[in-house]
This record gives structure tokens, C-alpha cells and sequence, in this order.
């Protein structure tokens, strides 16, 4: 009679539990979320875009169409681009690395890729400029040129391709590659016709987080990049250039300008990832 009372005790007179767990967080944890996100996100963004229009369409469009505003932008986005690619095949190789191989110091390896997220970039810029500046110990200088760009920026978004092609390798089926091979497939044919297709979306996501990285990245590249005007001046110092001239709203407006860059980067990849889950749905 207890066990029955006890187990009938949170239940509706039609049988049904009162006390339901639905995993919604009910409406005031909603507004909490929607608040916190118009204090953190919303308000800043709109506070950005009001500063950046504030003259006006013409007064924006002079801003970033202005030469050294066009300057920092190519810069940005070329040298921004060449180290996604970069890193897309150099992040897919040290997770297959550290997915595949064993060797001693692997779990050494495995946490100091990591290390970006955790390391202050304007301290990645001082042992940058220390190794491959005018007094590099290793005779290599790179200080106010664009490959020190890449490498500063190649530094800090590593993280991002291994991080993401790591966990599908790990949950990769190596029984289909076995197969593979044992039906005459070499390893690049493998590869190419079992491994990439499985590893294409984690890549794309990979890269394309790596390139939103750097299109807004400043403290890596501050020291070794020199910020040269067309040269190695990239959009965000050219942003904090405007605001020590005193020339809030061309700094705001080219601001929206990389906002923009990096919200459509991220919206592709959203997609691609959604129609990626689709189509795998679908397969099963």
C-alpha cells in the first residue's frame, strides 16, 4: 500500500506526472538568456553601428572606401586567407597525427595545441618578434613583412582546424578504409576516397573559423607585423589608428565592415553544417 501510494503520489488523477521535466527553462530563464544577450551582444553591435552611420550612407561608404581603409582591408582578408588555407592542411595533418600515431610526448603535444586559447596574444607577438625579428637567433627575419603575418596568425588559429577534424577522425569508421585497401586501394586513394568526404565538413568549419579568427585579430601581429600603411597594416590596426587620430566613426565603419566579414563566414558555415547533418540524416 505505501509502494503504491508513493508511486501515485506525483501523479494527476488522469495518470499523468505533475511534475514533468520538459528541459525548457520556462519563461523567465528565457528573458534572463534574451537580456544577457542584448547586454553582451545586441547593444554593442548596435551602439557599433550607430557610431558607424552616423553620417550618413555617404559618410560611411568615404570612411572604408577611403585608400588606407581599402589597404587595411586587402590585407586583412589576403593574408587572412592564405592562413585558413594554410592552416586547413597543416591543422588536418597534426590531427591525423595525434588521432593515428603514437609516439612518446603525445599527450604533451596534444595539450600545447591548446595553448593559443589559453596564451595572451600580445605575448605570442613578443616571442614571435624575439625568434624571427631583427635579432632572430636563427638568422630568419620576418619582422614587418606579410609572412610574419601569416605566421603570427597561423599561430593563433591552429587550434581551430585541429579541434575540429580531431573528433571525427576519432569517431571515423577505420573498418571502411580497411576495406578499401583490401580491394587494391592505396593510401592516397583511401584517403581521397574514403577519409576526405568524411572529414570534408569539420574542414570547412575548421578553416572557416580560423578565418574569421584572424580577419579580427590584433595582439599577435601588433609587434612583428610593423604596421606598415598597404603593407602589413592590417584592418584592426588601422581601426585603433583612427581612434588615436581622434576619428571614432571611420574606426566604427570599418569595424562594421570586418562584422560583416566574419557574420557571413560564419552564416556559410552554419549552413553548410545544417545541410551536412541533413544529408547524413538522410543516408541512415
Amino acid at each position: 500500500m505505501a509502494e503504491a501510494a508513493s508511486g501515485t503520489a506525483g501523479q494527476q488523477p488522469n495518470g499523468r506526472s505533475w511534475l514533468r521535466i520538459t528541459g525548457s527553462v520556462g519563461p523567465l530563464g528565457l528573458a534572463i538568456a534574451v537580456l544577457w544577450l542584448s547586454v553582451i551582444v545586441l547593444l554593442p553591435l548596435a551602439a557599433l553601428a550607430f557610431h558607424a552611420f552616423g553620417g550618413g550612407w555617404s559618410g560611411f561608404w568615404n570612411a572604408v572606401s577611403a585608400p588606407a581603409a581599402l589597404a587595411a582591408l586587402r590585407v586583412t582578408v589576403v593574408v587572412s586567407v592564405a592562413v585558413a588555407l594554410i592552416n586547413v592542411v597543416m591543422g588536418t595533418l597534426v590531427a591525423w597525427v595525434l588521432v593515428r600515431d603514437d609516439f612518446p610526448g603525445k599527450s604533451i603535444v596534444n595539450a600545447l595545441i591548446d595553448l593559443p586559447f589559453a596564451l595572451p596574444t600580445i605575448v605570442a607577438s613578443i616571442v614571435l618578434l624575439s625568434l624571427y625579428g631583427p635579432d632572430s637567433p636563427i638568422g630568419v627575419h620576418l619582422n614587418a613583412t606579410q609572412p610574419g603575418l601569416v605566421v603570427a596568425l597561423a599561430f593563433v588559429t591552429l587550434p581551430f582546424v585541429v579541434r575540429s577534424v580531431q573528433p571525427v577522425l576519432i569517431e571515423a569508421d577505420r573498418e571502411v578504409e580497411q576495406a578499401a585497401v583490401s580491394l587494391g586501394a592505396n593510401n592516397w586513394t583511401t584517403f581521397l576516397r574514403i577519409v576526405l568526404p568524411t572529414l570534408a565538413p569539420a574542414i570547412l568549419s575548421g578553416g572557416g573559423l580560423a578565418f574569421a579568427r584572424a580577419i579580427g585579430e590584433y595582439g599577435s601581429v601588433v609587434l612583428i607585423g610593423g604596421d606598415i600603411p598597404g603593407h602589413t597594416q592590417v584592418a584592426s590596426q588601422y581601426i585603433q589608428q583612427q581612434i588615436e587620430v581622434d576619428r571614432p566613426a571611420n574606426a566604427a565603419a570599418v569595424s562594421v565592415v570586418l562584422l560583416v566579414i566574419s557574420f557571413l563566414t560564419l552564416l556559410v558555415l552554419r549552413l553548410f553544417a545544417g545541410r551536412a547533418a541533413r544529408k547524413e540524416q538522410r543516408s541512415r
